[in-house]
């Protein structure tokens, strides 16, 4: 058992008093469902990986049917070790991801096509060079990247005519992870998603917070074949019991993973700041009732949607592979067999031996946003080990996310004296040390790890009444502890930045 925070209780007389919310989060590689009661407390876990599959070069692709699969296995898991009532379901979702399946029989139409994919390049330089990027931004606080799921449609409507076909005959519905989901549990019956995952589609206006006509045009999508868009906490759809192992509560919470994440880190305020070391990682900022602009490489997002049709923004950095880096060790290279092997590896030697390793292994987001840089490793000499492309590999980790947080201090004024952090790769105390060293601020750990399921079980649970608003999740978060900066041997940001440059541009 993993113990989170304290919550209050709420006073709805609807609910038993051990009634638990059950949080399903969906990530990149795995689905992890936390079973939260109503103290806030982590009372049980499941966790279940997924295929990943890379058809292409730079082509990132999940089955439907494997994650669907995953989540049945990880909520069976944490349902065997809790015995008392669900009162509600949180979902949170790896963004971005483009899935499409068959309306009535639920079955994939095609591969879904990950975040991280970058087969869409040509199309975002083709939309580039026509001179819609300005609109683009203006209307979505995003780029023209891979990275979100609007180029993706693009690329299935003009590369797979099968899939199309069954979209443009309203057979098919597209969405993104949360959506596939939610289709699932309800048999059908829900095509939904929720601000924070529409807002990364490059179709949704913050500006009016709908779907844009003008945008669902100019990449080509049916705006009937997208789904409604609905608050992120509240009554929001239903589990059906033949489906869903049995569950018959409502589905009253929903977010995407970094979003969720701020909430399980108790940022429900402006101000608040958090990262998140996953697959990638993920610096957010949130700016309140304001939409704050970004000109560079910091990206405009939605934080949450309220059930009275408020908003709250955030200033997001996305580094697209971190977690995946170390992974990419385990599988790629088989230099470790366990991710957290990591550590002790990296801490054999006193640094990286002038080793410096780029994990631009799916191009580059903020602040380079490089679709064609491509991973590098510059500094072997006869004398290197595993060792020091191990902690070159954690440097990497710390340096991506200070690039990001330089940027939030240059071009939002944002300047952090404190970095809330969570997430898998977090539990590593190196990686926590030298973020903390070459940031020059402290790096707070937070005692529970995976936020985003946390976050996502926050949200359903006021959704479901079981606390009275996001207001009592402000004392939530307590902290494992907390890294200052100090000296560390071989640690040096321009030559970082070097290395990045001679990563930039190299696949075409």
């Amino acid at each position: 058992m993993t113990e989170g925070s304290d919550v209050a209780e709420g006073s709805s007389p609807n609910q038993r008093s051990d009634a638990a919310i059950l949080a399903i989060d969906a990530g990149t590689t795995g689905v992890t469902a936390l079973v939260v009661d109503r103290h806030g407390l982590v009372r049980a876990s499941g966790y279940a990986e997924f295929a990943q599959y890379f058809p292409d070069d730079g082509w990132v692709e999940h089955d439907l049917q494997e994650i669907w699969s995953a989540t049945l296995a990880a909520a069976k898991q944490a349902l065997r070790q809790w015995t008392a009532p669900i009162a509600a379901v949180g979902i949170t979702n790896q963004r971005e991801t483009l899935c499409i399946w068959d309306r009535e029989t639920l079955g994939s139409i095609r591969r879904a096509i990950v975040w991280q994919d970058r087969r869409t390049t040509s199309i975002c330089e083709r939309l580039r060079q026509a001179g819609h990027e300005p609109t683009v931004h203006a209307r979505t606080g995003l780029r023209l990247d891979p990275y979100f799921t609007g180029s993706k449609i693009t690329w299935v409507r003009e590369e797979d005519p099968h899939a199309w076909s069954q979209v443009e005959a309203g057979r098919a519905a597209i969405g993104t992870v949360d959506s596939y989901l939610i289709a699932r549990m309800s048999r059908g019956l829900d095509h939904l998603t929720d601000p924070t995952n529409a807002c990364r589609t490059l179709l949704y206006d913050l500006e009016t917070g709908a779907w844009s006509s003008e945008l669902c045009d100019l990449f080509g999508v049916p705006i009937d074949a997208l789904p409604q868009i609905v608050p992120s906490y509240g009554e929001l759809s239903r589990t059906d019991p033949a489906t869903f192992l049995g569950l018959d509560v409502p589905i009253t919470g929903l977010a995407g993973d970094q979003q969720a994440a701020l909430v399980g880190q108790a940022g429900v305020t402006a101000g608040s700041a958090k990262c998140t070391y996953g697959t990638g990682s993920f610096l957010l900022v949130h700016t309140g009732a304001q939409r704050a602009a970004s000109e560079r490489g910091l990206l405009a997002t939605v934080a949450l949607g309220h059930p009275d049709g408020r908003r709250d923004f955030a200033l997001e950095g996305a580094v697209f592979v971190t977690g995946s880096a170390v992974q990419w060790l385990r599988d790629g290279l088989r230099i470790i067999d366990s991710a957290p092997e990591v550590e002790a590896l990296a801490r054999s030697v006193p640094d990286s031996a002038g080793v410096v390793f780029v994990p631009a292994l799916t191009g580059l987001g903020a602040p380079d946003w490089d679709p064609t840089a491509r991973g590098l490793i510059v500094g072997l000499t006869r004398g290197t080990t595993a060792a020091h492309l191990a902690r070159a590999t954690l440097e990497s980790i710390a340096y991506q996310v200070s690039d990001v947080v330089r940027l939030m201090a240059q071009e939002g004024g944002i300047t952090l004296t404190r970095l809330a952090v969570d997430g898998g790769a977090a539990a590593n105390d190196l990686l926590c040390q030298l973020q903390a060293s070459v940031l020059g601020i402290e790096v707070d750990r937070s005692a529970q790890l995976q936020t985003t399921g946390l976050g996502a079980a926050y949200l359903a649970g006021v959704g479901a009444g079981i606390w009275p608003d996001l207001a009592t999740l402000a004392h939530a978060r307590r902290s494992s502890g907390a890294f200052q900066p100090e000296p560390m041997p071989g640690l040096d940001h321009a030559r970082w930045r070097d290395a990045v440059g001679r990563a930039r541009n190299w696949a075409t």
